[in-house]
């Protein structure tokens, strides 16, 4: 079975908004009602955690207010880190995002994307995750506090986003798709919504 168009992303990331976008899907945006900063994963593993955060995010748009359309898919997703079975999400500090770069560097971590998706009118959910492994190199403390100042690790889950630092010269490698490091594992997606009807027809 189909999924109904149109996508409502329920993320307010713009990284996440153009990936889908550039698929050519009808797309809405809603912000979810979900603070995951106010939430401790209490050793939960990396993709039980961000699989939790995912659903949260997209029931909680499913519960809110009335989106305005019958027929429709609610996606949201969650992105975390792991380090030695420490999650880490989105840096709450300038500190903080110091603190997990410089934790980072010289070494390998993992990267978990979940998403869940929601069609309302039919009662149906699609939850699934998708992980890679990225391995950081020495950065220096120079480099480290000269990207922390610029502010740019506000919002990502380590504090930072691969395609942007990969073009600015940090010494990044990985395995997995790149996709689901930046937020949206686009391979997975496209193997599930490989075609999607207009609103209000049936699959």
């Amino acid at each position: 079975m189909s999924w109904p168009q149109p996508i409502v992303l329920a993320s307010t990331s713009p990284r996440r908004r153009s990936m889908l976008e550039a698929e050519g899907w009808e797309l809405l945006v809603q912000s979810p009602h979900v603070d995951d900063g106010l939430l401790s994963n209490q050793g939960t593993s990396a993709t039980a955690w961000s699989a939790a955060m995912a659903w949260l995010k997209a029931r909680s748009v499913m519960v809110g207010p009335p989106l305005g359309v019958p027929h429709c898919t609610i996606l949201a997703a969650d992105t975390v880190c792991d380090l030695d079975g420490r999650v880490i999400g989105q840096p709450g500090s300038i500190e903080e995002a110091r603190s997990i770069l410089k934790a980072f560097r010289g070494r390998s971590h993992e990267v978990v994307t979940s998403v869940c998706l929601l069609e309302p009118a039919a009662g149906r959910r699609c939850l699934f995750s998708d992980s890679a492994c990225v391995v950081m190199g020495d950065l220096s403390d120079e480099m480290i506090d000269d990207y922390v100042e610029t502010d740019l690790w506000k919002g990502k889950a380590g504090g930072y986003n691969l395609f942007e630092r990969e073009q600015t010269g940090w010494p990044l490698e990985w395995t997995g798709d790149e996709t689901t490091i930046v937020g949206l594992p686009m391979r997975k997606l496209r193997s599930i919504l490989p075609t999607v009807q207009p609103e209000g027809t049936q699959p």
